[in-house]
C-alpha cells in the first residue's frame, strides 16, 4: 500500500460550543502551516501561547499549539495541534485557513489510519482508540485500555509466532518423508498444536465477553398480550418507558431501552402481545414482534403464573434454535416465591414485574447468560472479526491435526500456514486494502 504524502487536518473535538477546541493537523506541510498561523517557529514538544493570525494577519484567537515532529508522533507524521476556545467559528476559521495553505480535510479515522500504515499501532489498537471513545460503561473502557496498551495484540502475536515456528518446522521435514512421521511424533508436534488450540479457546472466550461488553446483549420480551411484558421493560428500566393498563395490547409497536448490568449494554426491546387478531394495527404490531424476536440474542417469554406453563407456539419458527429464559411473572397474586430454577434445558425466573420482587434474579440471570465474570480481569474488547478470525484459525488447526493423524505432513504446513494468515488479520499483519476501509470508515472525524 503506497502511503498518501498530502497533509490532512481536522476538528479533533466535539462539534459545539466547549471552553476548548483543537484543530489537528498532520503531514508534511503542518510545521509550515503552523508557522503562518502562529508567525513564530514552535519548538517540538513544547506548549506555544499566543495568537492565531488568519491569511491577511488578523487576530482571530489566542490559544495554545504544540508540535509533534514526526515519527515521534500519534500518526507518525509530523503533527500539529492547534487548541482555542471552542466556539464553532474560530474552530471553523482555523479549518478554512489549514486548507487555504496547502491541507485537506482529513476521512474518518485518518490520523489512526496513518498512524497503522506507519507502525505506530496495530489494528487492534487502532479499533480500541475508537472503541474508548465509544465506551458507555467503566468495565467497557477498562477492556479498551486492555488493548489500546497492546495486551490483545501480544496474545495474538504470541499464538502468530508459535503457529509461524511449527509450520517452519513441519515443512523442514518434508524433504525427510521416509522419516518424517516419527521426527514429528518426537517433536511432538500434536501436543504443541492442541496446546495452541487450547491458548486459541481461552482468547476467544475473552473476545466473547468483550463482544458482549462492546455491543451488548439484545433481548427481545415476548408472551401473549397482558401478560406483563411492559411492566417488565419498567422494572428493568427502572422508569415508565412503556405504558401499562390493566387493558390487553396496549404495546402495539415496539419499545426499545437501554441499562447497564455488571457494565453491559442490555438492549431491551418491548413486543406486542402474540396472538390471532383481525386488527391491522395489532397485526402489524405482532409483525414487528417476531422480527424483533427473530433478531435477538435471547428471548424473554413472559407468561401469567395462573398458565401454569409458557405457550411456545406463539413464537415464530426460526426462534426455535434461540436461546429462551421463561418469565413467570405475576407471582405477587400466586404468593409464590422469586427464584431461578432450571427445567430441562430451560431457565425459568419466577417474579413481580409489579413490585420488582426476583428482577433482580432476572438480571443476574442475564449477566450469567452472556458469560460475564464479575470482575472482568483479562477481558478485551472485541469485534466481530477478531471472533471470526480466531474461529477460522480453530478450523485450520483443526484440519492440521487430522492431516497429522493421517500423515500428510504437507497439507499439514498448508493448513499452518492458512492458520496464520486468519489470526494474522487480526492486528493486521496480514490485511487488504478493503479490510482496512471498512474498518476506519467506522471512526469519527479527527481521529
Amino acid at each position: 500500500m503506497t502511503l498518501k504524502i498530502d497533509t490532512i487536518c481536522a476538528l479533533a473535538t466535539a462539534i459545539g460550543q466547549s471552553g476548548i477546541g483543537v484543530v489537528r493537523v498532520s503531514g508534511p506541510l503542518s510545521k509550515v502551516i503552523s508557522k503562518k498561523i502562529l508567525q513564530t517557529e514552535l519548538k517540538p514538544r513544547h506548549a506555544f501561547y499566543g495568537a492565531f493570525y488568519d491569511n491577511e494577519g488578523n487576530t482571530i484567537d489566542k490559544g495554545v499549539a504544540i508540535y509533534f515532529p514526526g515519527p515521534n508522533s500519534y500518526s507518525g507524521e509530523d503533527v500539529v495541534e492547534f487548541q482555542g476556545h471552542g466556539g464553532m467559528s474560530v474552530m471553523r476559521k482555523l479549518l478554512e485557513i489549514a486548507l487555504f495553505l496547502g491541507a485537506r480535510l482529513s476521512e474518518p479515522g485518518e490520523f489512526s489510519k496513518r498512524a497503522f500504515l506507519n507502525g505506530k499501532i496495530d489494528l487492534v489498537q487502532a479499533e480500541a482508540v475508537q472503541d474508548l471513545i465509544q465506551s458507555s460503561s467503566e468495565e467497557s473502557a477498562l477492556s479498551a485500555v486492555r488493548s489500546l496498551t497492546g495486551e490483545f495484540s501480544e496474545k495474538i502475536n504470541h499464538l502468530l509466532a508459535e503457529l509461524t515456528s511449527l509450520r517452519v518446522f513441519v515443512e523442514a521435514t518434508i524433504d525427510f518423508s521416509d522419516e518424517e512421521i516419527d521426527f514429528l511424533e518426537s517433536h511432538q508436534v500434536s501436543t504443541k498444536l492442541k496446546n495452541l488450540k487450547d491458548l486459541l479457546k481461552n482468547i476467544l472466550e475473552s473476545a466473547n465477553q468483550g463482544a458482549i461488553l462492546r455491543d451488548g446483549l439484545h433481548v427481545a420480551i415476548a408472551g401473549k398480550p397482558n401478560a406483563g411484558k411492559s411492566s417488565l421493560l419498567n422494572a428493568l428500566t427502572k422508569q415508565p418507558s412503556a405504558i401499562v393498563t390493566d387493558i390487553a395490547g396496549t404495546t402495539r409497536d415496539v419499545l426499545k431501552e437501554t441499562i447497564h448490568i455488571d457494565g453491559m449494554p442490555l438492549h431491551i426491546i418491548d413486543t406486542a402481545g402474540l396472538h390471532n387478531s383481525d386488527d391491522i394495527i395489532e397485526q402489524e404490531g405482532i409483525k414487528r414482534a417476531y422480527t424483533e424476536i427473530n433478531n435477538a440474542d435471547v428471548v424473554l417469554l413472559v407468561f401469567d403464573t395462573k398458565d401454569n406453563s409458557p405457550d411456545f407456539s406463539i413464537l415464530p419458527d426460526l426462534v426455535k434454535n434461540k436461546p429462551v429464559i421463561c418469565i413467570r411473572n405475576k407471582i405477587d397474586l400466586s404468593n409464590a416465591r422469586s427464584e431461578v430454577r432450571k427445567l430441562g434445558n430451560q431457565l425459568e425466573v419466577s417474579l413481580s414485574a409489579k413490585n420488582g420482587d426476583g428482577v433482580d434474579i432476572l438480571r443476574k440471570t442475564l449477566a450469567e447468560f452472556a458469560g460475564l465474570n464479575s470482575d472482568g480481569e483479562g477481558v478485551f474488547l472485541a469485534r466481530k472479526r477478531h471472533i471470526e478470525s480466531i474461529d477460522q484459525t480453530l478450523i485450520y488447526i483443526n484440519s492440521a491435526l487430522e492431516q497429522l493423524e493421517g500423515g500428510a505432513s504437507e497439507l499439514v504446513a498448508e493448513d499452518l500456514r492458512q492458520a496464520g494468515m486468519s489470526l494474522g488479520q487480526i492486528t493486521g499483519e496480514f490485511s487488504s486494502d478493503d479490510l482496512l476501509g471498512e474498518i476506519f470508515s467506522s471512526f469519527c472525524i479527527g481521529k
